[in-house]
């Protein structure tokens, strides 16, 4: 698969290696904290599950071209993903990303004295994470941004035993993550599991995606431990009573082709989700169309477009 022209970055990041919480952290940044004013405070960018820092490129790309290079924008790589260190961990836990967001945003926003507010962004399990976030820390954000951070289905107490037993079973079990020939086939796989990815985005997104490792071949940049069953069950009382407290405006968007569906069945709807958003006081809410739940690659336009008057109201 080889796009007729590449992909042609037009705001160029760097990256940075932070030591947060014991762990060699991957920040990767759009300018700096010179660009930091009160109306235009630091705008940080939290990716999903299985994916990177650098998959908001696209959607950076078209937020500057809307309002020109002046603002600083940040995408670390959540641990076990990416170019941050894994731990030595049998599974992941939320909590674990709320304490490295919070030691992030204390050590830039260092930087940045004068101004100790930020503008959150995550999509999917970093949409979970901001929602988190902003319920326990709401003074610190200024604009709060979910792209498909649909929560869970509820949990019933009585699901834990069964849970534990399949986190200690798979506890037993060898994990990897699928390795590929070169790049080109990890862009095929990008691309196959999102039809409407352009192919010169997947050819990019490929090389910061995955790495060649020893012995050539291109592997995920991920812990394989994501893959295990988290052991502790969500409790939606507790995240509705997070989400109840956030104080800043909430912008949501997703993808008119996310089938929820194919995730939870029956047991958890797109529409029992509104229900739950009206625990927060003040959100808007748009339809990108025609996009799925990578909707920051499918139509980087009109989320930058959204994104803009969003955090110039």
């Amino acid at each position: 698969m080889t796009p007729s022209a590449p992909y042609a970055v037009r705001r160029e990041s760097h990256s940075e290696f932070l030591n947060l919480r014991g762990l060699r952290y991957h920040v990767r940044q759009w300018g700096d904290a010179t660009l930091v004013t009160p109306g235009r405070p630091p705008l940080v960018l939290l990716h999903g599950w299985m994916d990177v820092g650098a998959s908001f490129q696209f959607a950076v790309d078209e937020l500057a071209a809307l309002e020109g290079p002046g603002r600083w924008v940040i995408a670390p790589d959540w641990r076990g993903f990416g170019l941050t260190e894994s731990p030595f961990a049998d599974s992941y836990w939320f909590p674990d990303y709320l304490g490295d967001l919070d030691a992030l945003l204390d050590t830039l926003l260092a930087t940045a004295p004068a101004h100790q507010q930020v503008d959150l962004l995550g999509h999917s399990m970093g949409g979970n994470v901001v929602m988190l976030y902003a319920g326990a820390r709401p003074a610190r954000i200024r604009r709060l941004v979910n792209l498909e951070g649909f929560g869970q289905p509820a949990s019933r107490p009585e699901e834990a035993p069964a849970r534990y037993t399949r986190w200690l079973d798979e506890l037993k079990e060898p994990t990897d993550l699928i390795g590929y020939p070169d790049a080109t086939g990890v862009a095929r796989r990008l691309s196959k599991n999102n039809p409407l990815l352009p192919a010169d985005r997947a050819a990019w997104l490929a090389e910061h995606w995955a790495r060649p490792d020893a012995a050539g071949r291109w592997r995920i940049l991920g812990d394989p431990a994501h893959k295990r069953v988290n052991p502790y069950l969500y409790r939606k009382d507790e995240a509705l009573a997070c989400w109840a407290a956030i104080e800043a405006p909430l912008l949501w968007m997703e993808g008119d082709q996310t089938d929820t569906g194919r995730w939870w069945g029956d047991r958890y709807s797109k529409a029992e989700f509104h229900d739950r958003l009206k625990a927060v006081r003040r959100v808007a809410t748009h339809v990108l169309s025609p996009a799925g739940h990578m909707l920051h690659h499918d139509q980087p336009r009109a989320l930058a477009e959204r994104l803009k008057a969003f955090l110039d109201e």
